[in-house]
């Protein structure tokens, strides 16, 4: 597959506009979509994509999905007067035709359907469509809130009967519920549909009771439905990185998709008058990074919502400068999920326990004591104060930072005679007499050792063109990993980098006390199958899983729902990512856990393995330089011990660490009440003996 990105436009779908005044559609004009592609030609972003032609879909394409009935209907609007269209789409919710809205709409789908089969085929990674008009709410016989045809669904579909796809993925991040998407798929387990949505307990559009977190498909589609409702307006980055990391990618990792596809609505940004949400535009950069480790790779991201013309064309640029491998800004504004945005995180996990493993341990259902249900009346006069304010704030709000990608993306520090792999340069600093007998007399056991020596003053200069950005992230293979991780951390010190995250796979390598810092200068997160040592401060946090790092399923539940969170909470500057030797882990798994880790500190990540681990320099590289990890498979069930260290943990760090959060405060009955559930569920799900 190659390393590119598609991308489809065509000026042709900015040809129809609202014909006649209704206060309800006057936001989706044709300007949406023009402000998206010139943003991306000002940021020569649209010059570094695959420029992908635009096709009409076919009445087969369309019939994948709509009835007959609809779309025969629906070719007659070209010929309507302006009256008559007016009482056709009378019938119809939200929504408004144009004599040019029929071509318009084929165009979107088909645009999509190009996208599909340019990722399918190999000729690019990923892509993004910019369409009009969207499509996610689209029904089998209605059009629906703009959408004419359901693209999305017309895609998935369509990618499952040309490509015999397996399994899709559909992330819904549009602010409005894409309820025809829903409808679509309630009962096929072989699309996964995840929506978040303004909610509002029933208050806000679509006011449909099936958006509610409970609705989780039906027949043999139960579970694969999952409805996050955002029951107030204002909701931060912290919000959508928790529901991605505790909900949304714990399923996705377990379901194991073939191909991603993303209604990519922006009105979930700041400053839109519909979504009213406060979330930044780079948030966008993170959660496409987060995806884009699933199904090999294989993403499509489809326009839909965005009606603040500011924030759209800014959100855009951002999901499609991620597409395209270059590394994320350093995330903003991250603080706890708010009280609201826990309970729907809580009652959709406990909602989707009994149908995903990775879901075993969720807590049961909140009381209604605990419930914002309860606490709405209580605080709608504090709401109503604050909304002004909200208001007030949402109208302006900080320009993106340039994301400006190194020269180099990955250089390696190897030894003589193990090969370079091809798209990485090989880094060595020039011999410094004076630096290189310093390294040696402080680290080094052996101060005659020159090749180590070298090795030492090589890696710290490469930290230091890391925290240059003149170099993205780098690999180095080195004789003793414990004395390299020791050399980086007083050489980030020395470079000035305010936070060093260390995450270690396995036992074999002993963590120097200088890495295990007090002061928050770093974060050490250490895999490991040995009980350590009580937790003596928040920074050092010892993940112990009992088969170490070898059983897959409960490496990746805790760097879903551990490692991620406390990292983008962290926040560092660089991240060090050390792999001892024997380590037991599977290459896939370190591969996602190279890629994921990659969206923290601006993609400045450093790889330590020790000389023995050479095997394993290609499959790291091609992680480092942005190719997808191959799928893991459908994880199954974690060992029980391990679930119940890991959730324990995770509550043990909640207060520490916010991010960790799943559910809203309880009293310490209400946590007894919970560990009684977690046993319960594990023994449900410890195998039967044989009758």
């Amino acid at each position: 597959m190659k390393m590119a990105t598609a991308l489809l436009y065509d000026d042709e779908m900015t040809e129809y506009k609202l014909l006649w005044s209704d206060p309800a559609c006057k936001i989706e004009v044709p300007e949406r979509l023009t402000v998206s592609h010139e943003a991306l030609l000002r940021a020569g972003l649209a010059d570094r994509c695959i420029s992908v032609p635009v096709r009409e879909a076919t009445d087969a394409d369309i019939l994948l999905v709509h009835s007959e009935e609809y779309l025969e209907a629906v070719k007659k609007t070209p010929y309507m007067s302006l009256e008559d269209l007016m009482e056709f789409t009378l019938q119809y919710g939200d929504v408004y035709f144009h004599p040019n809205i029929y071509h318009c709409a084929k165009l979107a789908a088909g645009a999509t359907l190009q996208l599909v089969d340019s990722v399918m085929t190999g000729k690019v990674r990923n892509g993004m469509a910019l369409v009009r008009p969207p499509g996610h709410h689209s029904m089998r016989s209605a059009a629906n809130g703009f959408c004419v045809f359901n693209n999305v669904a017309i895609a998935a579909r369509y990618a499952k009967q040309k490509y015999g796809t397996e399994r899709v993925l559909i992330v819904d991040w549009d602010v409005h519920h894409g309820q025809g998407v829903q409808y679509c798929f309630e009962d096929d387990p072989s699309v996964l549909y995840f929506s978040w949505h303004r909610y509002e307990h029933q208050k806000f559009w679509p006011h449909l009771r099936d958006s509610d977190y409970d609705c989780v498909g039906k027949e043999k589609g139960a579970g694969f439905n999952v409805n996050v409702p955002w029951n107030k307006v204002g909701m931060k980055n912290s919000d959508y990185l928790s529901v991605f990391c505790h909900v949304l990618l714990p399923i996705a990792y377990e379901f194991s998709p073939d191909l991603v596809l993303v209604c990519a609505g922006f009105d979930s940004a700041i400053g839109d008058p519909e979504g009213e949400m406060c979330a930044s535009p780079d948030i966008f950069a993170h959660l496409t990074h987060l995806l884009m480790n699933l199904a090999g790779g294989k993403l499509c991201a489809v326009l839909e919502g965005g009606y603040n013309l500011t924030s759209l064309h800014q959100s855009v640029c951002q999901t499609v400068q991620t597409l395209l491998g270059d590394p994320a800004p350093r995330p903003a504004n991250l603080d706890a999920p708010c009280a609201s945005a826990l309970e729907s995180l809580h009652c959709v996990r406990s909602a989707h326990r009994q149908y995903w493993s990775c879901l075993k341990h969720a807590a049961d259902l909140p009381t209604s004591d605990v419930s914002t249900k309860a606490m709405e009346l209580a605080a709608e006069d504090e709401e109503k104060q604050k909304k002004a304010e909200e208001e007030q704030s949402a109208e302006a709000w900080p320009e993106p930072g340039k994301r400006a990608a190194p020269a180099v993306r990955t250089a390696l520090v190897l030894p003589d005679g193990v090969a370079c792999p091809q798209g990485c340069t090989r880094f060595s600093s020039p011999a410094d007499a004076v630096k290189v007998g310093r390294l040696g007399g402080t680290f080094l056991k052996d101060s005659d050792d020159s090749d180590a020596r070298t090795t030492l003053s090589s890696l710290t200069a490469l930290v230091q063109k890391m925290e240059q950005n003149e170099i993205c992230n780098g690999l180095a293979l080195v004789r003793d990993v414990s004395t390299a991780m020791m050399c980086v951390v007083q050489d980030a010190e020395a470079a000035h980098l305010d936070r060093v995250l260390i995450v270690c796979v396995g036992d074999a390598a002993a963590v120097p006390s200088r890495c295990q810092r007090d002061d928050g200068t770093t974060l050490l997160v250490q895999f490991s199958n040995e009980e350590s040592e009580e937790q003596t401060h928040r920074f050092h946090i010892p993940l112990c899983l009992k088969k170490g790092c070898s059983d897959v399923s409960a490496f990746m539940q805790a760097v879903l729902g551990l490692v991620l969170p406390l990292g983008y909470e962290y926040d560092p500057s660089l991240v060090v990512l050390v792999r001892s030797p024997g380590s037991g882990l599977r290459d896939g798994a370190w591969q996602q856990l190279t890629g994921l880790l990659q969206g923290l500190a601006q993609g400045h990540t450093l790889v330590l393995m020790e000389e023995g681990e050479k095997a394993c320099v290609g499959t790291t590289a091609s992680s480092l330089l942005g190719v997808a990890a191959a799928s893991l498979g459908s994880v199954r069930a974690p060992p029980q011990d391990d679930v119940k260290a890991l959730e324990g943990l995770r509550r043990r760090l909640q207060d520490d660490w916010k991010l960790l959060q799943t559910t809203g405060d309880f009293t310490s009955k209400e946590f007894e009440t919970n560990e009684l559930i977690l046993n319960f569920c594990l023994l449900d799900a410890a195998p039967k003996p044989a009758m």
